[in-house]
């Protein structure tokens, strides 16, 4: 039997690998936004004006961008899923370790509960 201190290290060691997932993830899409941001300008130099008396499509450049979007998505996407998965994974696993330690939501529980909520909301940062 794992004595609990061992378990709550491994609880925190969990936490932090899936944390580092979920960066993992949030710079993917940090990145696609990057180019496409990148992209706007020559997204928007497309229009063709009035031609023939027919004035330019206003849905066209959003058209394009939801195309470009999509093509970089894709591109990414066996790492988008990759890495969902682990993520499902890692919280599953952490919520049965929490279980089987007594802990609800991430916090101890007891009397301290309430200290350790104020400090895991400054800790967490923003959401």
């Amino acid at each position: 039997m794992i004595p609990s201190s061992n378990r709550r290290h491994l609880l925190h060691r969990m936490e932090e690998a899936r944390r580092q997932t979920q960066r993992q993830l949030d710079m993917i899409d940090r990145q696609i936004t990057r180019r496409m941001t990148a992209l706007i300008p020559s997204l928007g130099r497309r229009q063709s004006g009035y031609r023939r008396g027919k004035p330019p499509d206003p849905g066209a450049f959003l058209e394009r961008y939801r195309a470009s979007l999509a093509a970089l998505t894709a591109e990414r996407q066996p790492e988008i899923d990759a890495l969902a998965r682990k993520l499902a994974r890692q919280d599953h696993a952490i919520e049965a370790l929490r279980r089987r330690l007594g802990i609800e939501d991430g916090r101890p529980a007891g009397r301290h509960a309430c200290i350790s909520t104020t400090v895991d909301h400054h800790a967490a940062g923003p959401a």
